[in-house]
């Protein structure tokens, strides 16, 4: 059987708190109305006086006296008449008052009635509707679809109704976000594995492709020894991928220390980038991170690398470090030919190059070891101007004094 829904429930309840004490009021008005009324009025006083009045001229007429007395007794007469007029007038109108109080009685329990049927009605939306529209949006966050945005037709409801929502909002995409999460955190996953049983594979075979190179190198005979070289070089760019595919299938392991960033970028950009590129350094010692040393010059050396090919080796790269709030950062700007909008949303993804012979693991290493220290990246980028690539680190409290370089 189909229950009742829960507006018409509630109307229900309401209306009968609301009915219930009308009919009441109203039944017990018109009962004490009508019992009240005549004595109210004095019929039943009235009849005795007049009833005593008779006597009175009864007796005094078969007595008879003066002719003063007499005259008063006519006069008294006329009153005893007039009154018991009166009386009976009275008591017409008391039993004719009585239906005209139910009549009223009745119009008053109907205006009751309506209005207790609007209030509620109006109530009844205003709890009905708000639960209504927050029970589809359970069926929402269930199937994990976005929730409406404030629209037009919302209802409403009672203050309380517009804090559950944001409430629910609020949860909705905390929600989101960690669903979100748990997906990246799955596919970087299963990135990982997949890359480690590459390098795997890769690693196998280099060590015997290596000593048969060396071996053709001695014995080979001078038209061999291009093809030796180029056996060489494809070897060291397989050797090359692996490593990449290596790094990528492992989270950074060992101790940590404090690195300051500043530093950090003097040492790497003197053994990455190129003579022919200007470098500038902008930012003081002292900008401190917890992490692993080597596993953050890597991640720096792979953003510098991206530098120095947007570039072609020619162009300019500045590094800035700097505190904000309670984190450190570390940007890497070029002047090279920058990104577009859709590209540079992928650009953190494995295996996403536009390189021809890249892996595509280059800014996912720099996202997982950054990710791995407790921090985040973010980067920005105008075609023909050049991009920009910025680590966030959880800062440290501290100071080294060194001099600083550019």
């Amino acid at each position: 059987m189909k229950h009742t829904r829960f507006r018409t429930r509630l109307f229900i309840i309401l209306a009968l708190f609301a009915f219930v004490p009308a009919i009441v009021l109203t039944l017990a008005w018109s009962g004490v109305a009508g019992v009240l009324l005549p004595q109210l009025l004095g019929s039943a006083a009235w009849e005795q006086v007049a009833t005593s009045g008779e006597t009175a001229i009864r007796l005094a007429r078969e007595r008879p006296g003066s002719t003063e007395a007499t005259a008063a007794l006519d006069v008294h007469e006329a009153e005893l008449g007039q009154a018991r007029l009166q009386g009976r007038r009275l008591g017409f109108i008391a039993g004719r008052i009585g239906p005209a109080l139910a009549i009223v009685g009745l119009l008053l329990l109907a205006v009751l009635s309506l209005l207790a049927s609007r209030v509620a009605g109006h109530l009844s939306r205003q709890l009905s509707r708000p639960l209504d529209e927050l029970i589809r949006w359970t069926a929402l966050i269930a199937k994990a679809e976005r929730l409406p945005l404030r629209p037009e037709g919302e209802a409403k409801g009672a203050p309380e109704f517009g804090v559950l929502r944001d409430r629910m909002r609020q949860m909705a995409d905390a929600l989101e976000v960690g669903r979100r999460s748990t997906i990246e955190t799955e596919r970087l996953s299963a990135f990982r594995e997949s890359a480690r049983q590459v390098a795997h594979e890769l690693k196998n075979p280099l060590t015997p492709i290596r000593f048969a190179i060396a071996s053709l190198r001695r014995s080979a005979q001078p038209e061999q020894r291009d093809a030796v070289e180029v056996l060489a070089t494809e070897s060291t760019r397989i050797e090359s991928m692996a490593k990449s595919f290596a790094l990528f299938g492992r989270l950074p392991q060992g101790p940590t220390a404090t690195v300051d960033l500043a530093e950090l970028a003097r040492e790497t950009t003197r053994t990455t980038l190129p003579m022919e590129m200007r470098l500038h350094i902008d930012g003081d010692d002292g900008v401190l991170v917890t992490g692993q040393h080597d596993a953050l010059q890597r991640a720096l050396t792979n953003v510098l690398l991206n530098a120095v090919d947007a570039t072609g080796g020619h162009g300019e790269v500045v590094v800035r470090v700097w505190s904000q709030g309670d984190e450190s950062v570390l940007a890497v700007r070029d002047d090279g030919v920058g990104i577009a909008a859709e590209p540079l949303t992928k650009i953190w993804d494995p295996y996403v190059t536009a390189k021809t012979g890249g892996t595509g693991l280059g800014l996912a290493i720099v996202k997982q070891t950054v990710v791995a220290h407790g921090g985040r990246v973010e980067a920005s980028s105008t075609l023909g101007a050049g991009t920009e690539i910025r680590l966030f680190f959880p800062g440290v409290q501290g100071h080294i004094d060194s001099g600083s370089e550019a």
